[in-house]
């Protein structure tokens, strides 16, 4: 064997054992696939908590050292969402397939140092919700998913983002308990008795929810997950000062406004039907000042 042969087969074993060593120890990288129960695991940076991608229950086990990531204050999961992610999904649509009492629930977290900047009661709502409405766009039926949150005091971060503060829980009952139609009646009934209404300043479309108000956002969002053919009602009013015309298209930027804001707020807006009364149907006397703002406003129902 010449000098120089011994010389390459040196390199190509560096290699070698290089590769196997990154592949043993890399723990961050990797994901499996296999027969043995696990439970979530964690990745401790010392920053707080960061879970990654779980998968356990009857029919499926996939644990991925990754997750989604969000932005600080952030409710809208980063793109793009990795592979590695995405295959466990494509396992979760056929183990639902396979036993469709399935349920996944997904329990978002927040810090208490964090802004709310979404419609929902908390972050933590909102980046489940969000993360709820990702699997649906891959395909699987959004009344397969319940979506819950949880403050933390602090979460793993490496500059603004936000390292993995999703849970997902497979139920692995054999028989699920659906919940009966009327009660999805019942939490029609409720958002329609006490409509979600945004009020809106002479020549203004700004939106700030009460706490009460994004419990609505939230109840809405929930009937709509679970009944596939309903629709939301968004629908425009304002007071009887200046032109009817021009009155009647302020209704209708104002309901087109409310519906691009929950669109943005993970309701699809193929599902949102906007409108407006003009100054038609006013609830106050439009003589007083107080009268007027209640009628500039925006009615929010279920169809």
């Amino acid at each position: 064997m010449t000098k120089k042969t011994t010389y390459l087969l040196g390199i190509l074993l560096t290699i070698l054992i290089g590769t196997f060593l990154y592949w043993k120890f890399c723990c961050c990288c990797s994901c499996k696939n296999t027969k043995e129960e696990k439970v979530i695991g964690t990745c401790t940076t010392g920053m707080g908590d960061y879970n990654i991608f779980n998968l356990s229950g009857n029919g499926i086990n996939y644990q991925c050292y990754d997750n989604f990531k969000f932005q600080k204050d952030g409710f809208i999961n980063l793109l793009p969402v990795s592979d590695s992610i995405n295959s466990g999904i494509d396992l979760l649509k056929s183990s639902f397939e396979k036993n469709p009492n399935q349920k996944l629930t997904i329990t978002g977290y927040y810090t208490k140092d964090e802004k709310n900047t979404s419609a929902f009661p908390d972050l933590g709502l909102a980046r489940a919700n969000d993360v709820k409405n990702y699997f649906v766009s891959k395909g699987i039926a959004a009344d397969k998913f319940e979506t819950k949150s949880e403050m933390r005091d602090s979460w793993s971060m490496v500059g603004d983002t936000v390292l993995g503060p999703i849970d997902l829980f497979v139920d692995n009952k054999e028989t699920a308990t659906a919940a009966p139609s009327e009660d999805w009646n019942a939490l029609k009934a409720k958002i329609n008795a006490n409509p979600l209404i945004l009020y809106f300043n002479t020549n203004q479309s700004e939106i700030n929810l009460t706490a009460e108000e994004r419990q609505k956002v939230a109840d809405i969002s929930k009937y709509l997950d679970h009944v596939a053919d309903a629709k939301v009602s968004a629908v425009g009013h304002t007071d009887n000062v200046g032109d009817r015309t021009k009155n009647t298209q302020l209704g209708q930027n104002r309901a087109d406004f409310a519906k691009e804001y929950l669109a943005k707020n993970g309701i699809s807006a193929d599902r949102i039907i906007s409108s407006s009364k003009g100054p038609d149907e006013p609830i106050a006397d439009n003589a007083t000042t107080e009268g007027k703002a209640k009628n500039r406003r925006t009615v929010v129902t279920i169809q």
